[in-house]
């Protein structure tokens, strides 16, 4: 494989020195973008787009003509591996992903296959390779999945949800089955991350999206401990490189000690937490990403300049951070205003690593 020009996004992960704070944008590929909109037009539909490798790679890639981005992000979605489990997945305009099958019994979980990454999920691997060829060392490329939690709610909920109702009935009802379908998606998701990172991920995020919408005892047992269950089961070296693994629970500022003890190499923020609070909490154990809101985004110029002097001043000297967003960029922002962002991190963060 070619070797990395720019590789401080791993190095940071892993708490080795830099030259500047590494940043990249969570949805960095996505409807902010005019190129990404194009591009989505003439695919067709939102699932064209992530199931063609050549137009998934394209999007991938767009951010990083436009901005310094320090890693590029596959461009997928986090539901392909319950699709791939025979859910069919589907996406109605202005309502979101939708599944024609939903899981309400133990018998439709016991009935549930657990996916062959090359076999049901090839197109995501063809995409992986593809982008990383044509990436040709400029950046890292990140792969990532759902977490069994987050996975299971839009597959007992058919879709997203507010309240999260009939997950949580199964999860007290029947926590037997819930369990049952957790550790079937730990399986996956497993299987489907290691199939990313042979097919050439060169990092690996876990996107605990709903894990914050539980309680403190139901997170521990319920989310985290499947997403420990991954990390555990993870390929972390790989072409002569370790591979960071970053675990991102939203909402999940209460239990960032337990998330640092799940054995991956950096905790991903929202925007609710004190980034110098976190690493004060955390300690040396794990490097921090994060964590604007990404609302700051609407704003000029010099609000974006000042929330990133704010969040790098929290964060203080050395290594073991990468800059991001709280949650994905908004469809709304102008793109000027993310490469203001960018510009910022790299601009100001220099002092950091003297």
């Amino acid at each position: 494989m070619t070797a990395l020009k720019n590789d401080r996004f791993l190095r940071a992960l892993l708490k080795q020195p830099v030259d500047v704070t590494p940043v990249w944008m969570m949805r960095q590929a996505g409807r902010y973008l005019p190129e990404y909109r194009a591009s989505r037009a003439k695919a067709g539909d939102f699932m064209s787009l992530c199931m063609n490798p050549a137009f998934a790679c394209e999007v991938t890639l767009q951010p990083l003509e436009r901005y310094p981005l320090d890693a590029a992000i596959l461009f997928s979605d986090i539901l392909t591996v319950p699709d791939a489990m025979g859910l069919g997945l589907y996406f109605e305009t202005g309502e979101g992903p939708r599944f024609r099958k939903t899981v309400t019994t133990l018998a439709d979980i016991e009935a549930l296959p657990i996916p062959d990454p090359q076999k049901d999920l090839g197109y995501v691997m063809d995409a992986v390779s593809t982008i990383r060829r044509e990436l040709n060392g400029r950046v890292p490329l990140i792969g990532f999945a759902g977490s069994p939690w987050t996975l299971a709610t839009y597959m007992v909920e058919g879709g997203s949800s507010k309240d999260f109702r009939k997950s949580k009935a199964m999860l007290y009802d029947n926590p037997h089955a819930m369990h049952l379908l957790l550790d079937k998606l730990a399986q996956s998701v497993t299987a489907y991350l290691n199939g990313q990172i042979l097919a050439g991920a060169q990092a690996v995020q876990i996107f605990d999206s709903w894990g914050g919408s539980l309680s403190a005892a139901a997170y521990q047992e319920f989310s985290l401990a499947y997403m420990r269950k991954i990390v555990n089961g993870l390929i972390r070296e790989h072409d002569g490189r370790k591979v960071p693994v970053i675990l991102f629970t939203k909402g999940g500022g209460m239990w960032l000690e337990s998330i640092a003890d799940a054995g991956a190499d950096a905790l991903g923020l929202d925007w609710t937490c004190d980034i110098g609070e976190a690493r004060r909490r955390v300690g040396s154990k794990v490097a921090l990403q994060g964590n604007m809101d990404p609302t700051v985004l609407y704003a000029n110029p010099n609000a974006i300049r000042q929330e990133v002097s704010n969040i790098l001043a929290s964060y203080g000297s050395g290594t073991g951070h990468v800059f991001n967003l709280g949650h994905g960029i908004t469809p709304e922002v102008d793109p000027a205003n993310a490469g203001a962002f960018i510009e910022a991190v790299h601009e100001m963060s220099a002092k950091y690593h003297q």
